[in-house]
């Protein structure tokens, strides 16, 4: 039982720390993110539009897979920031490339259209696991 409670006091600051880092790397995401999108996503959703939730959410699980990756195969900090950061850079070029490839989807989003949402999402998710897949070797 001492050793358990030793391993818990040594390890949990330690697991706090990664889980704060990698959070915080994932708001920084988001908010980037959210400044990248050609319409306001954030918004959209306040004034109840759907589509525009479904695609925040696409984008935020898609941004937080590979980041999970990096944690999880990362030994310090500062492991954390490179993966988490090579990721998050990877991720946001693809959005962009996306939406770029896509073009009438984000004005269809912002129209309300799901469809487009859950088509726009299913894209990010599925670079987001080739990704995390990718960074964890």
């Amino acid at each position: 039982m001492e050793a358990m409670m030793q391993s818990l006091g040594s390890g949990l600051p330690v697991l706090i720390l990664h889980f704060a880092v990698t959070l915080t790397i994932l708001i920084a995401g988001v908010v980037i993110y959210e400044w990248m999108t050609p319409y306001p996503e954030l918004k959209l959703v306040r004034e109840g539009n759907t589509a525009a939730a479904i695609a925040l959410s696409g984008a935020m699980l898609s941004l937080a897979i590979p980041l999970a990756f990096s944690m999880a195969v990362s030994v310090s900090v500062i492991d954390i920031l490179a993966w988490g950061g090579v990721t998050l850079v990877i991720m946001l070029v693809i959005y962009r490339l996306i939406d770029f490839l896509l073009k009438d989807l984000p004005k269809r989003i912002e129209d309300g259209e799901v469809g487009a949402a859950i088509l726009l999402s299913g894209v990010k998710l599925s670079v987001s696991v080739i990704t995390a897949a990718a960074v964890s070797g």
